[in-house]
């Protein structure tokens, strides 16, 4: 299993410097895709469900080595069973930090007896929802919203689901795909009205989802399209971050850096996260293992 030696070593460059609090670039972790299950591996695709203990052990302990304002896992903290949150949770309780949570279409796809849970055991106000970090206004997204499994039976938003996969199937694109999902439309306006207010408040903002939405892929959100459109036409957008499609995945558009962090369950042995730090002029990525570091360029605040 995975040495928590070697995702500590090589870390202690990142450990912060005692400078003011309001000087400080904002410093946060980042997990994709641990999708913890006790469960053999699925060999075709390359993951190894129960190995993600001991991998997020090891996450844990690099993670608590610095200061870090909160750690976001990016969806899919399990593959299957609700019992599964019960044995991956309290690892994640031993963080120093905050933690935070996005949706991943695992975290969702369950029986209806337990998918009323999720919200609260992954301590989630809502679906979607926004913070403020050091300045930043950090938006996470629900790309279940209108999904094949999202909503439950009976639900509009499963026929809408439909019709916009038939949609894309139609238009032969790669993302056409009943894993994926899509923002509902209050969502959108949703997001519409906290980019404006973020905007008007001279926030920059990062955007938190499980699914991607750039460059074109088979893993992207079905409205992948109008997201980028929106998003393209908010300068104080400088980030997309995303998990799901577990091979990682980088694009620049209009300014803003879409980010696909790697999957951490892949591979029996390497895991897989990051530390990211935000300063007024750059954005560095940290890549810890299997995870690229980058170091992308922001443009005056």
């Amino acid at each position: 299993m995975l040495s928590r030696r070697s995702v500590l070593a090589g870390s202690a460059a990142l450990l912060a410097r005692p400078v003011q609090a309001a000087q400080a670039p904002l410093r946060f972790g980042v997990i994709a895709d641990p999708q913890y299950a006790e469960a053999a591996p699925n060999l075709a695709l390359g993951r190894y469900y129960a190995h993600s203990l001991d991998k997020m052990r090891a996450a844990v302990d690099a993670l608590n080595q610095h200061d870090l304002r909160f750690v976001v896992t990016l969806g899919d903290v399990i593959d299957r069973d609700a019992a599964s949150y019960d044995r991956i949770l309290p690892i994640y309780r031993s963080l120093r930090h905050e933690t935070r949570f996005v949706l991943g279409n695992h975290d969702v796809d369950l029986p209806p007896a337990h998918r009323g849970r999720v919200l609260g055991l992954l301590g989630m106000p809502a679906p979607f929802y926004d913070f403020a970090q050091y300045g930043l206004r950090f938006v996470v997204l629900d790309g279940n919203d209108v999904s094949l499994f999202g909503p439950p039976a009976g639900d509009p938003r499963r026929d809408l689901a439909q019709a916009r996969l038939d949609a894309v199937k139609a238009a032969n694109r790669p993302h056409a795909k009943p894993w994926n999902g899509s923002l509902g439309d209050d969502q959108f306006a949703w997001l519409e009205r906290v980019l404006a207010a973020a905007r008007g408040a001279g926030e920059r903002v990062v955007v938190l989802n499980h699914y991607p939405v750039l460059p074109e892929n088979q893993h992207n959100l079905w409205d992948s399209e109008r997201i980028v459109a929106l998003l393209g036409g908010a300068p104080h957008v400088i980030g997309y971050f995303n998990g799901h499609n577990h091979a990682g995945n980088y694009a620049e558009a209009g300014g803003t850096h879409y980010v696909n962090f790697r999957g951490m369950v892949d591979t029996p042995d390497r895991s897989a996260f990051a530390i990211v730090e935000i300063s007024r002029d750059r954005m560095e990525i940290r890549g810890f293992d299997r995870e690229p570091s980058r170091s992308l360029p922001l443009p005056a605040a």
